[in-house]
């Protein structure tokens, strides 16, 4: 542990003090019932990017956006039909549901990575629930574990992976479930079971009058954690490695490449990952073939190429 990182109780000033961490950008362990969460603000692009940076995540998958209430969460997605049934008759608790965006939500285009849909949960874990009316906002949180390596269900475990990335950890004891949230989907109309979890899919069949619900059909486009990546792909043709741009292309730049638009010019692979979809939609609109620069491969990196590759696969 490092002097920045601190190891707090659950009392009122401590999830105060969390909440300040959050809204100045800052990356907070977080218990809810199901497992510890790496927290930040989801309308922080930055912040954001800083879970991947913290986590090794090797790609962009979409996130989880934690909200207090079905009320808030109703600012995010879009709840109707079967989806708000199933929120109404299981939040708060080990569920996530994975519903249309709202064009207006307000969060990081890198929580979604890229889709037109977003993952929410409403967890029940009383210090969630508190650290989130107390930060007045909602936060994408993940697993607080390095990539790949077993969940966290303790802030010790928390502490062990990821301690000198976070500025506090809330220790409120062992998550009470222990396994991650349950993630439900809809595919032309249909329920899908995209994660099992914390809460059984058998109870959510039962309560949409549908048994059992199918796994999703594209096992090669998720939309959700947990799963492989599904990212949107730009319709313009890209071209990687570029250092100038051939003639009628829209050049996106890094580093000392600076392009038509740069996703950082200072050649930071945070800032970049931060810019990545939001530079992709810019490019895209205008309506040229796009070329990018090279991007360094190590860190966040990788998953910044990873991703481009596949928008520069052919289709």
């Amino acid at each position: 542990m490092t002097e920045e990182t601190r190891l707090l109780a659950p009392e009122a000033e401590h999830i105060a003090y969390a909440a300040m961490m959050l809204a100045r950008g800052k990356l907070v362990g977080m218990p809810t019932e199901t497992v510890y969460g790496l927290a930040a603000d989801a309308r922080n692009a930055q912040a954001v990017a800083a879970i991947y940076a913290a986590k090794g995540r090797p790609s962009f998958n979409p996130l989880i956006v934690h909200a207090p209430d079905l009320g808030v969460a109703s600012q995010i997605g879009e709840f109707s039909g079967e989806a708000l049934r199933v929120a109404e008759s299981f939040w708060p608790g080990a569920l996530t549901l994975v519903v249309p965006l709202r064009p207006d939500a307000g969060i990081a285009s890198l929580v979604t990575a890229g889709l037109d849909t977003v993952a929410i949960r409403v967890p029940a874990h009383p210090v969630a629930q508190d650290l989130l009316h107390s930060f007045g906002g909602v936060v994408a949180a993940p697993s607080a574990n390095p990539s790949g390596r077993i969940s966290p269900t303790t802030a010790q475990h928390v502490l062990d992976g990821l301690g000198n990335k976070l500025a506090v950890i809330l220790d409120a004891g062992p998550c009470p479930v222990g396994l991650e949230s349950t993630i439900i989907g809809w595919q032309d109309g249909v329920p899908v079971l995209l994660r099992p979890g914390g809460l059984p899919a058998e109870v959510i069949a039962d309560c949409l009058g549908r048994a059992p619900l199918p796994p999703a059909a594209n096992p090669d486009r998720p939309a959700a954690p947990g799963m492989l990546s599904s990212h949107y792909a730009p319709t313009a043709s890209v071209r990687l490695n570029a250092f100038e741009a051939e003639a009628g292309e829209f050049l996106i730049g890094f580093g000392p490449v600076s392009g038509d638009a740069s996703l950082s010019p200072s050649g930071d692979l945070v800032e970049a990952a931060a810019r990545l979809f939001d530079i992709l939609h810019l490019a895209d609109a205008a309506g040229q073939p796009i070329a990018v620069a090279p991007i360094p491969d190590h860190g966040l990196g990788r998953a910044i190429n990873d991703r481009l590759r596949r928008a520069a696969a052919p289709r």
